[in-house]
């Protein structure tokens, strides 16, 4: 039997993700209180969804980037951690109905919670997050970062119509680009200029953090999607979950693309297949191996972690300005 695909690539380890986030430490174990308690109501079932899935783990990037982006300016006030929850709630939203339209059987090594409580309940609790969303954004009475959310929320519904519609026939590194801008980055973007905004940043210095965390984003999902064909221990989820959905992410798409005609036509037949079962996924693993599909796709990470870094040159040098310069690293060199 083949193994996973090594994913540690040639890049040094960085600090880890604790010791990096260090300066916020107080602020997110804040925010992990309220995240939860928050969302409590009067249905049992609603508590027993958001419970498991909230509660399940996850690194909180996303709330953290917003607690960062004000940290750079005037620092977390309330109003920048009701940001925060909202973004983590937006997130949940999406892994919800996410979960329900790839079949999903596992998330963070626990069962999704579609196949706990039915699609039903996945679907419509990921509806109440939304809505509770945005009820918190309108009580910020901040039209900007309104607009920000409104316009980032329909970005991502965009992204995940594209990537059911991507077909592997036709599939190209732009398109795959400009999935994960629109379903993964453009929330990391959102989220760290929308504490800036928060914390009395400029304009020009909140649209330089977006621009940090889009090129964050896009490394983060990069990065995910090589983890994808990785050990399972490391991701929560089975080897080879996105080849099984047919979902033609950067490792794949590099292997269409590169494969010698032999092994193109054996891909199609594999990619065509009612079901791909397990010694199929172990073919497409060997595939990647020959092609260096894994390290092709972390040396096109590293590419938006250095752009992501570039973005701060405009900033004066600070403790705060070398969290977010290691938070990139951090990102490209992770295994879970």
């Amino acid at each position: 039997m083949s193994q996973p695909l090594e994913i540690a690539a040639n890049y040094p380890p960085p600090a880890g993700l604790e010791q990096i986030l260090h300066p916020v430490s107080s602020d997110i174990e804040n925010l992990e209180s309220q995240i939860i308690s928050d969302i409590k109501t009067d249905i049992p079932l609603l508590n027993n969804v958001t419970e498991h899935i909230i509660g399940s783990g996850g690194k909180r990037l996303r709330p953290t980037l917003v607690l960062l982006g004000a940290e750079m300016f005037s620092g977390v006030n309330e109003q920048v951690i009701q940001a925060a929850k909202v973004i983590e709630y937006l997130h949940t939203a999406t892994l919800l109905h996410d979960d329900v339209v790839d079949g999903a059987e596992t998330r963070r090594a626990r069962q999704t919670v579609c196949r706990i409580w039915g699609n039903e309940a996945s679907v419509l609790s990921g509806d109440y997050l939304f809505a509770m969303a945005f009820y918190q954004l309108t009580k910020m009475r901040n039209a900007e970062v309104l607009r920000l959310m409104s316009d980032t929320t329909t970005r991502m519904a965009r992204g995940e119509l594209l990537q059911l519609t991507r077909s592997f026939e036709a599939s190209d590194e732009e398109e795959y680009l400009e999935i994960i801008i629109n379903k993964t980055a453009c929330l990391f973007a959102a989220a760290i200029k929308t504490g800036a905004l928060l914390a009395g940043g400029s304009q020009d210095s909140a649209d330089q953090l977006y621009e940090y965390g889009m090129a964050l984003g896009i490394a983060f999902q990069i990065v995910d999607d090589a983890l994808d064909y990785t050990d399972e221990n490391k991701t929560g989820k089975p080897v080879g979950g996105d080849l099984q959905e047919r979902k033609i992410t950067l490792p794949l798409g590099q292997l269409l693309e590169k494969a010698n005609d032999s092994d193109r036509r054996r891909l199609d037949q594999i990619l065509t297949n009612q079901e791909i079962e397990k010694p199929q996924i172990e073919e497409v693993l060997n595939m990647m191996k020959n092609y260096d599909s894994i390290q092709y796709t972390l040396d096109c990470s590293r590419k938006y972690v250095f752009k992501a870094q570039r973005s701060l040159e405009k900033f004066p040098e600070s403790s705060l300005r070398q969290t977010l310069f290691e938070l990139a690293d951090f990102i490209v060199s992770r295994e879970v």
